[in-house]
């Protein structure tokens, strides 16, 4: 299947303009598991409307334009699209509750070659509706395995931005075991993405899986709370970045064991079905303040 770069680089994507409570603030924490033990008073900030904190993760639910290569114009083969990576970068803790604002663009198109497939880049800016304050920066890296080779007939392609890893080949700094919850998958989807793969069975079985697996961006939330607690006394203020590239699916009530190294004011991660031995995330990054 064809994708034109001039097409896609000048995609039209809505302003998304979304508000949110701060009972959307603790249903997402919710649904990544927080709240399991309800007398850690470190979760407690980010599920009770006391004080209520917002895990920064939350931005990449917020001002989401939808599923825009499903389009037939944009020439994407989207049934063999994969989530590559997502990188976040905050400009602002996010408040428990607002208005915010959702521009979108396609940062870059790179050709990898008619049998590697190729590479769409998203990038979303996200801002306080009304004051315009910069909150965050998302971009999502999809790999688009059907559509490679489209520079072969003179088209353009870009370059992928690499950013730092700090995943060394000695043991790791901290260890951690998170526990998800067999049901994870049907509250995150009330959260964002309500994809029928991470609920139905037999839409599941139909896309090669034995069950239905849960989102990437819910095991991406997992590891940065994590991160939070392991590296910044669980204070969602000090994270200022945050990126990792999906290697494999998780299934809810899986065991994530999450490793991570720390750098100067940055953290290396990765994380490891145990139960499949698998790994699921690798090359993760977070800078912390």
């Amino acid at each position: 299947m064809a994708i034109d770069y001039a097409t896609l680089k000048n995609w039209k994507f809505p302003v998304i303009e979304q508000i949110y409570t701060e009972k959307d603030t603790m249903l997402y924490a919710l649904a990544l598991g927080l709240g399991v033990d309800p007398t850690d008073e470190r979760h407690l900030r980010f599920v009770y409307e006391k004080d209520l904190l917002a895990l920064p993760t939350m931005a990449v639910v917020l001002g989401y334009p939808g599923f825009w290569m499903k389009d037939p114009a944009t020439g994407i083969d989207w049934v063999r699209l994969l989530h590559g990576e997502q990188r976040l970068t905050l400009h602002a803790p996010l408040p428990p509750r607002g208005a915010v604002t959702g521009r979108s663009r396609v940062k870059s198109v790179i050709d990898k070659g008619a049998d590697k497939g190729a590479i769409v880049v998203t990038e979303r800016a996200l801002s306080d509706r009304d004051s315009g304050r910069p909150l965050a920066t998302i971009e999502q890296v999809s790999f688009l395995r059907g559509n490679g080779g489209y520079s072969e007939s003179g088209q353009p392609s870009d370059s992928l931005e690499a950013y730092p890893s700090l995943i060394g080949d000695g043991p790791p700094d901290c260890v951690r075991d998170v526990l998800t919850r067999p049901d994870m998958a049907l509250l995150y989807r009330l959260c964002a993405d309500d994809n029928p793969l991470h609920a139905d069975p037999a839409i599941a079985r139909s896309a090669g899986f034995d069950r239905p697996i849960l989102h990437g961006l819910a095991t991406y939330g997992v590891a940065c709370h994590a991160v939070l607690d392991d590296w910044c006394e669980s204070d969602p203020g000090r994270l200022r970045r945050f990126n990792v590239r999906f290697t494999a699916p998780v299934y809810p009530g899986e065991t994530l064991r999450i490793e991570s190294w720390r750098g100067n004011g940055e953290v290396g991660f990765r994380a490891r079905a145990v139960e499949r031995d698998v790994m699921v995330l690798n090359n993760g990054y977070a800078e912390i303040a």
